[in-house]
């Protein structure tokens, strides 16, 4: 399996930037009210990337052996997507009102940076590792 991980490294990482690309236009036209919001394929795409990202998550978890709720940085992420979905739901469609939803998308962002971050430095502390000057 590890001799895959290259390939499943770049598939994860494709699907990480395109959903947050495409998390980026929703966030957009949620903040301009546009009707784009309610097209077809802009509730469909998304859950189709998100369920190549999770495919790849997981087949990177088995390949490197590492797993949430046993290796840190790995339950950070978990936990930090549980937020972002949450997030991402409240300011995409959810929240009650414009101010509610821009500042659950603005969450989400910094949700979403504070993920990458913990992938990136495989430490729960994410970029809060220099925000605490560490």
């Amino acid at each position: 399996m590890i001799a895959w991980f290259p390939v499943l490294k770049a598939v994860h990482v494709g699907a990480v930037a395109t959903t947050f690309c495409l998390f980026l236009l929703r966030g957009a036209w949620m903040l301009a009210d546009s009707p784009r919001l309610r097209q077809r394929w802009v509730r469909v795409l998304p859950h189709m990337i998100d369920t190549v990202l999770l495919a790849s998550a997981l087949a990177l978890m088995v390949a490197i052996r590492q797993y949430p709720f046993v290796h840190g940085w790995l339950t950070a992420k978990v936990l930090a997507l549980c937020a972002y979905i949450v997030l991402g739901s409240l300011a995409l469609k959810r929240a009650p009102t414009p101010t509610l939803r821009t500042a659950a998308f603005a969450g989400a962002l910094a949700v979403f940076a504070y993920m990458v971050s913990v992938a990136r430095l495989h430490d729960p502390r994410g970029f809060l590792i220099v925000l605490a000057g560490q």
